[in-house]
């Protein structure tokens, strides 16, 4: 299993959570959950069932559940209050809620490497996947900026056969790519600002066979 949600990457086989780059560690019971939440997305899944996959045959509390839970929310960045990634199912169970997409290693990857395609929001880093990357201030999308100047569900990056466009979903204050308003599609190339109402934001392509500087812009709400 292999899983791209957010900023965030699940690799089931190597057992590792990373955020961006970066690896992000959690227990193996708490690894377990996510994995299973991930696997049964939309799906909630209830108290009991998680219960005894966890720990079966063994007797334990529902509490033991709940700190799980906390556990994955603090690794990412989770408020329970507004979920972007665990849900609770009142008086039921779980339910992982976001936007997630699965990612499978192509054929020959070993003397092909992939590219990858971020946006750069100050330190910020965003990765994006192959397919439709929607961009907006709906916290449920797959690059939430959550700023006013920003519609819920803003525009969409769509990345495939290694070219890159966006594209503004009839947005209130508008997209941006090199200073113009698109009304229509745009191709995105490496190193171009794409301006998502008042946020700036800078699309990044790295290949291994390539070498690139990361610059970072202003996150300005």
């Amino acid at each position: 299993m292999h899983v791209r949600f957010g900023d965030f990457r699940l690799d089931g086989g190597a057992r590792q959570l990373f955020r961006a780059d970066v690896e992000v560690h959690v227990s193996p019971k708490a690894f377990d959950l996510l994995r299973m939440l991930l696997e049964a997305r939309p799906n909630a899944l209830s108290k009991t069932e998680l219960m005894e996959r966890l720990w079966p045959a063994t007797f334990v509390s529902e509490a033991n559940l709940s700190v799980l839970i906390a556990e994955i929310r603090r690794a990412l960045g989770d408020d329970p209050r507004t979920p972007r990634f665990v849900r609770t199912a009142q008086r039921f169970g779980y339910a992982f809620s976001g936007q997630a997409v699965d990612v499978s290693a192509p054929m020959g990857s070993a003397t092909q490497p992939r590219r990858s395609y971020w946006l750069m929001a100050g330190t910020r880093r965003i990765a994006l996947v192959e397919g439709e990357n929607v961009v907006g201030r709906d916290p449920h999308v797959l690059v939430w900026l959550d700023l006013p100047s920003v519609s819920r569900q803003h525009a969409r990056i769509r990345i495939e056969n290694a070219e890159a466009a966006v594209e503004d979903l009839g947005s209130k204050n508008g997209t941006y790519v090199r200073g113009e308003r698109i009304t229509a599609p745009a191709q995105l190339h490496d190193g171009d600002e794409i301006r998502i109402g008042q946020v700036a934001l800078t699309f990044r392509v790295w290949s291994p066979m390539t070498t690139t500087e990361t610059e970072g812009i202003d996150l300005k709400s």
